[in-house]
């Protein structure tokens, strides 16, 4: 339950038609052994105390009868668990038969939710034997409790205040306006839906798909339980389709036939940070009654799985899908930017790493676009002190290969005559000594823009900006940063992409080769022929910057909780024990807040995922913002090797 997280489970068990005594021992047996693993919240299929396919067996009072007893016995095994349980029965009131599901803790009946949109055709005739339930919440006596009644119910877990649990059973899901949709507006973030789907050819595709949309829609947890082995084969069969689903991913899910149950962790603070900044999510709790209920406070064990590299996808052909979209996103921005300002050329500083490789490529496409020749971008290298052969000779490759206009200025002796108009020392080695070169090159870039009735195309990420890893007005600035929004672990995704479809085998060897270089911006002179400053050194891993960044924009959660996940990311990882997560994610915090003045003016650049820090878009932050908050919950927390 700690930072939000609720260990969930949709179970399953065999029952037998009409057999409470036995359906509740399966049930129970269920239940014990998912309140060992750790199991907070558990959700049972609809009717399961007594099967779905009773038919008219439901209106036999013995049946009723047999329910309720079950279900007494089930309040008398979950005292001692501490574990809300959900499960379905009928309930005879007021001289009318309901399909119900009952919430239990601690041997309380929190509330039962009555099915709101019986199916009455195809296989099902649910208005055979039952009445739809009422939005009113009324009190009915049940097993010895009074307990409130009706579809306007929520359950709030006074520990954990964002789970916030909805109920609603089977076709409410598959109604043009599910309850579910209301009981979100209303505050949950947690939905559970009893279920008792029968399978037919793709109907677990669809089923699939329901529960994930409707989470993403919602902003919620879901999850599903549907009735399995042991209902009656007469004219259906139940597969025990279990599904777990969070914002539109499935995070666990028990295939058809399989047997068994769906059990994972959701993240409730998500939610409510995903509410929080949705504006045209607009709670409205008109009408509902609210239960509190009380969990034991306990740490989580995460067992669902924490991507590592969220914004790259890790099967191959959406990773293909999602970068050609991205290049062709980046290119559209450029090709309307470019028309827009009639430029004759699109300008680059091009130095044989990632970053300026990626806008080369961006900008050749733009070009293609507008039916413009390639030789319309005109690419710069501008060699000084730390530029090496092997960067040198592959930016050369490079523009040969796409066909684009090349120029080289060597700026030595400009940065020269720089350092000597400020009295720089050139033995020192210092934040100037870079700095010089870095503006030098925008200058040149600027100038050569205007010169040839051109713009001057940035070529710096969202991993860069993100850390201020930028000269100011250096190469922080341009006309049009193609790559604003995409971070350095994407860059090179996107450049291993042009290289598989690359048109030459010349192109794909370069690119191949470009991706090897380390990340650098070569600003001190060269040992020995080889880069001597490796970004990556200095900074940290982009994958785990990458990984911070994801976690603080998407979501805003706090330090704690980031170092919790990438302990959960990186398992397995030797080289980020502990101590390394710690001090990367500590200089990340310090550079994020110490460099925003870098971001409060950037140029113009394509937005193109869901994280971005543009000043006019996503990110609105203070230039003098005190990171002092963050780094002292950071100091609380207890690091080991």
């Amino acid at each position: 339950m700690k930072d939000g997280f609720l260990k969930a489970a949709a179970l399953s068990p065999a029952l037998r038609v009409a057999d409470c005594a036995y359906n509740v021992r399966q049930i129970t047996d269920a239940l014990h052994k998912a309140a060992a693993r750790g199991v907070k919240l558990a959700v049972f299929p609809e009717f399961c105390l007594t099967g779905y396919t009773c038919g008219d067996l439901f209106l036999q009072r013995t049946l009723q009868t047999g329910a309720l007893d079950a279900l007494s016995t089930l309040l008398d095994e979950t005292k001692a668990l501490d574990v809300v349980t959900l499960v379905g029965l009928p309930l005879l009131v007021h001289g009318k038969l309901y399909n119900c599901a009952a919430v239990l803790c601690h041997g309380r009946i929190l509330g039962l939710v009555p099915k709101t949109y019986l199916p009455n055709y195809g296989e099902f005739y649910e208005k055979r034997q039952f009445t739809p339930g009422s939005t009113e919440v009324e009190l009915v006596e049940v097993c010895g409790q009074q307990v409130p009644f009706g579809t306007s119910l929520l359950f709030r877990c006074r520990q954990m205040p964002s789970f916030v649990l909805g109920v609603e059973i089977c076709e409410d899901l598959w109604s043009a306006l599910p309850p579910s949709t209301f009981h979100a507006l209303a505050g949950a973030t947690v939905i559970a839906n009893l279920s008792a789907s029968d399978e037919t050819v793709g109907k677990a595709e669809y089923r699939r798909a329901l529960v994930s949309n409707q989470s993403a829609r919602l902003l919620c947890g879901y999850l599903y339980a549907s009735a399995g082995h042991g209902e009656s084969t007469q004219d259906m069969v139940f597969a025990g389709h279990d599904l777990i689903a969070e914002n539109g991913t499935i995070l666990a899910e028990n295939a058809p036939f399989d047997g068994g149950c769906a059990e994972t962790e959701i993240d409730c603070q998500r939610m409510e940070a995903e509410r929080a900044r949705n504006t045209s999510f607009e709670l409205s709790g008109e009408g509902y009654q609210t239960v509190e209920f009380d969990l034991e406070p306990a740490e989580t064990t995460l067992t669902r799985w924490i991507d590592p590299a969220p914004f790259v996808p890790g099967d191959p052909k959406r990773r293909a899908e999602r970068c050609e979209l991205i290049l062709k996103m980046q290119a559209d921005g450029l090709a309307k930017r470019l028309e827009h300002a009639h430029a004759k050329t699109a300008v680059i500083g091009i130095s044989g790493g990632l970053d300026s490789c990626l806008a080369l490529l961006v900008a050749v496409r733009a070009m293609k676009q507008l039916g413009r020749p390639a030789r319309d971008v005109l690419a710069v290298t501008m060699p000084c002190f730390g530029t090496t052969k092997r960067t040198r000779s592959n930016a050369e490759i490079l523009c040969d290969e796409l066909q684009v206009s090349f120029k080289e200025i060597d700026i030595a002796n400009t940065v020269h005559s720089h350092f000597a108009d400020i009295g720089q020392d050139e033995s020192v080695l210092d934040v100037t000594f870079e700095n010089g070169q870095a503006r030098v090159r925008t200058l040149e870039l600027m100038d050569t823009a205007n010169r040839t009735g051109g713009l001057v195309v940035g070529t710096g990420d969202l991993s860069e900006l993100a850390l201020g890893w930028a000269t100011y007005n250096g190469d922080h600035m341009s006309m049009y940063g193609v790559n604003a929004g995409v971070p350095k672990t994407l860059v090179r995704h996107l450049v291993r992409y042009e290289a598989d479809i690359a048109a030459t085998d010349a192109l794909r060897t370069v690119l191949l080769d470009i991706l090897d270089t380390p990340v650098s911006p070569e600003l001190l002179p060269a040992k020995d022929g080889e880069i001597a400053q490796k970004t990556e050194d200095l900074v940290g891993p982009y994958e785990l910057h990458d990984f911070y960044l994801y976690q603080v924009l998407r979501f805003g959660f706090g330090p704690a909780k980031i170092f919790r996940l990438a302990k959960a990311a990186f398992a397995g990882r030797p080289e980020y024990p502990d101590s390394v997560l710690y001090k990367w994610l500590r200089n990340f915090y310090w550079r994020f807040f110490a460099q925003q003045f870098k971001r409060s003016c950037l140029p113009d650049g394509p937005k193109v995922g869901s994280v971005t820090l543009s000043p006019r878009g996503d990110w609105r932050m203070p230039s003098d913002a005190c990171a002092a908050l963050w780094l002292a919950e950071l100091e609380q927390l207890q690091i080991k090797d």
